[in-house]
This record gives structure tokens, sequence and C-alpha cells, in this order.
């Protein structure tokens, strides 16, 4: 079983990164009042980022893409890059369709926030994340791939035909959002199994988590957005 902070019983530890105080102030005041998420650190620009989260070795950090410089993207990619253990990275935004969230998430980001969300839409979002049991806001990841994913892959991919038909049935499920128990439930197995067939397909996809298999599915025409 993998542990997290939930099944250790500690907080989940966070990093706050964007270049406006207010913003990193409200963020901490939220999240800080939750008994089991803890901010242990913030950053102002993208490059301090890097640098606090390879000191601090946060669960989660929340990430702005517009920042001095090095933005948001250059940020997650050498964080996931040089860390043997990195945090999940959510993208925190004004603008939903944005082609920067997207290109985000293809850098590595398990998902983004609009910074206008409601606080409990906050928490809760940081929870799942930090859970790694589902996608977050999947319609809107869906959308961004109908917009800004099409085309780039010119083949298809070499992954699929590696797939047997339930990870397949698997893959379009964690599409969906499902969480582990949904997928269970509705492919009629165990929950335990649904973990084995989830960690297969990131392994056969070669992707590090369910929304990059999902960005790579769509991208690869693999899963139509629309």
């Amino acid at each position: 079983m993998t542990t997290t902070p939930e099944t250790l019983g500690t907080p989940v530890r966070l990093v706050v990164a964007d270049d406006e105080r207010m913003v990193r102030t409200a963020l901490r005041v939220i999240l800080d009042a939750e008994p089991d998420l803890a901010v242990v650190g913030e950053a102002a620009t993208g490059a301090e980022a890097v640098s606090v989260v390879r000191a601090l070795r946060p669960d989660v950090v929340l990430m702005d893409v517009r920042m001095p410089e090095i933005d948001g993207i250059r940020a997650t990619e050498q964080i996931l890059a040089t860390l043997p253990a990195p945090p999940r990275i959510v993208v925190v935004t004004t603008f939903e369709n944005d082609a920067y969230v997207y290109e985000a998430l293809r850098a590595g980001a398990a998902g983004f926030l609009l910074k206008r969300a409601a606080a409990d839409d906050l928490v809760r979002a940081v929870r799942l994340v930090a859970r790694s049991d589902s996608l977050l806001f999947p319609a809107a990841v869906r959308s961004l791939a109908a917009e800004y994913g099409r085309g780039r892959a010119a083949a298809p991919p070499v992954w699929a035909a590696r797939l047997t038909e339930r990870e397949a049935a698997v893959l379009r499920l964690m599409a969906k959002g499902l969480t582990n128990a949904e997928i269970a439930a509705a492919l009629g197995f165990g929950a335990a199994t649904a973990k084995t067939h989830v960690a297969a397909v990131l392994a056969k996809t070669g992707a590090r988590d369910r929304t990059q298999a999902v960005i790579l599915a769509y991208e690869t025409g693999y899963i139509q957005p629309r």
C-alpha cells in the first residue's frame, strides 16, 4: 500500500507559490485552518518555488502559472525532473481556458484550480490531489485537451496495443474522473484490482499519474475529448 499523509495520520504539507502576497496570504489562511493541511512554505517567483520545494519537500504545491524569473510551467518541469519523489503540483490560475494551463498539465501538473474558487472547493481539491485517487475537474481537462491538444501526436500511440481490454476500460473511466472505488463498482471487481489496473495503465503509457495518462490518451486520439 502506498503511504500518503492521510494514511500516516500527518497533515498534508503544502507550498504556495504566487507572485502576489495577498493571494499567498489568502491561500495560507484557508488551508492552515484545516487540521489535516499545513502550509510549510511560500514562494514569490518560479525560481524561488523550485528552491523552496527542494528544501522543504512538501506533498502538494499550489503553483501560479505566471510568475517572474521562470513561470509556473518551467518551475513544474524543474521540480518534477530533479526530485526523486516530487510533490503533486496544482496550477492556480485566473483563467480556466488557458493554453498556459494546458502546457502546465503536459509538463506534469496534477490539475489546476481557479483563483476565484470557493474555500471549500480549494480544500477539497488539495485533499483529492494528495490522495492521487482521481482526476481533478475532468470536464475542464477534457475541454482543454479539445482546444489545445488536438493534432499533437503524429501517429497512434505504441502503448495502445499493450493495454488489455480491461485496462482500456479503466483508462476511459479515469478520464471521466472516477476514483478507484468507482472504477471497481463500474467494472465489477474489487478496489484493490482497480488500483492494480490503474498502476498498469500508468506503467504502459509511461505516465507519471492519472492526469498525464488522460492527457496522453486525448492527445493521441485514443480517447476523443468531445
